[in-house]
């Protein structure tokens, strides 16, 4: 009896201990797994990996989906957070990459840089010729002369009637002036030469010659050309038509005229342009135009050609263009062989020498409009944001004044990126 009661005591406290011990493993495994959920209660992007949230979801800036990290490996990062200065970012080599982060050196360097620009050919204004009516009438005749015709000095371009009346009363007075001119000078006999000078005054021929230069005055004013006019003093024939001629060699720019056409006093027929020297109207802003000196030379390249010309710049002052918000400088060139048409658009370089300083590319600052700065290595794929001050820029090159030292190592290219990671780190 006694040994049935004893096994049975042995059983009971073997059960005993089994539940004892199953109830602490239970209460174990429950305290492990939910160490192992807080744990897991830090979520990152694995794009932007200094982003943290204590719940799943996107990363705001990527939109990528947050996956989860160990406890361990948080205070970790954020221990290594703690140890940048504030703004900065870690980016492990495989990210730098990934988004095309390169470095460069800062280094103090004189240079010979070129100012490259457009600009577009327009005529020279000393060198362009409107032709205007100076009375009214209308038109006879057109010849076969149109925009981009190059003409040449005295070709007759149109012919129109003029008032009758006037236009015949200042052909006759002309005539009767140059016969009575004529007849004089071979009817008076030729001065025998004085031994005592005679006192100043006009002769007769020579004030006869003025009135004839008063009424060749009278029709030049309604139009006639100087060669219609010598042509008119051999013939001594009335005329019914004013020849409208080219004052120059160049091309036509405008041409209004039309048979019957009627116009008034001041109507422009054509308009010529000497265009063996042009003017080529540079875009430049306001940082550039302190390397533009006046009388420097620049070059010219036309689009698809590789054939350079000269030009010098003009001492006129630049115009402001309200609708590119830029300056037009006037340049000089000569065109001999015409190659600069009107309304032509060309490249242009100025050449400027600069002196030694610390030069960056352009990329490699970041501006917001308040502030400019830089990312500066600090080793082990750290990133400093670096403000800075800059001076002139030329092309893609920029002159840092206050901010940085030489031979220290920047980022040049992915700066967007890595300012964004840092303006996310910085966030409270």
């Amino acid at each position: 009896m006694k040994r049935i009661i004893t096994v049975t005591a042995v059983a009971v406290a073997l059960a005993a201990g089994s539940f004892a011990g199953g109830t602490w493993w239970s209460h174990r495994s429950s305290g492990a797994a939910h160490a192992s959920a807080h744990a897991a209660a830090v979520y990152t992007c694995p794009m932007h990996p200094d982003y943290r949230s204590d719940h799943p979801g996107n990363c705001p800036s990527c939109g990528m989906p947050l996956e989860p990290v160990r406890a361990g490996a948080a205070t970790g990062g954020d221990v290594a957070a703690r140890a940048l200065p504030h703004g900065a970012v870690q980016v492990s080599p495989e990210r730098q990459q990934a988004i095309g982060v390169r470095l460069g050196i800062v280094n103090r360097l004189p240079a010979t840089r070129l100012l490259r620009t457009t600009g577009r050919v327009v005529p020279d204004e000393n060198r362009t010729y409107p032709i205007v009516a100076a009375v009214g009438g209308w038109i006879r005749n057109v010849e076969s002369v149109t925009t981009g015709d190059a003409v040449r000095r005295d070709q007759v371009l149109a012919s129109f009637v003029a008032p009758e009346v006037e236009f015949r009363s200042a052909q006759q007075s002309y005539y009767t002036g140059l016969e009575a001119f004529y007849r004089m000078a071979v009817t008076q006999p030729q001065p025998q030469p004085q031994p005592q000078p005679q006192p100043q005054g006009q002769s007769h021929a020579s004030v006869r010659g003025e009135a004839i230069d008063r009424m060749a005055d009278m029709l030049r004013n309604m139009g006639v050309s100087n060669s219609q006019l010598r042509e008119m003093g051999k013939r001594r024939d009335l005329v019914q038509d004013i020849r409208v001629e080219s004052p120059v060699n160049g091309v036509v720019l405008n041409r209004n005229v039309s048979p019957g056409l009627r116009f008034d006093r001041g109507f422009e027929f054509y308009r010529i342009a000497d265009l063996n020297r042009v003017w080529i109207l540079a875009d430049v802003y306001r940082h550039q135009l302190p390397f533009i000196r006046r009388g420097a030379s620049a070059r010219i390249t036309t689009v698809g050609e590789s054939r350079a010309m000269s030009a010098t710049v003009s001492p006129s002052e630049p115009i402001f263009d309200e609708a590119t918000l830029t300056l037009r400088v006037r340049l000089e060139a000569s065109n001999p062989q015409r190659a600069l048409k009107p309304g032509m658009f060309v490249d242009v370089e100025f050449p400027v020498d600069l002196p030694a300083t610390l030069v960056v590319p352009a990329d490699a600052i970041v501006d917001s409009g308040l502030r400019k700065m830089v990312f500066v290595d600090r080793g082990n794929g750290s990133f400093e944001p670096r403000l800075v001050e800059t001076g002139w820029r030329v092309g893609d090159d920029v002159e840092v004044t206050k901010g940085l030292e030489s031979g220290e190592r920047i980022v040049v290219s992915g700066t967007f990126f890595i300012d964004s990671e840092s303006r996310m780190k910085a966030k409270p």
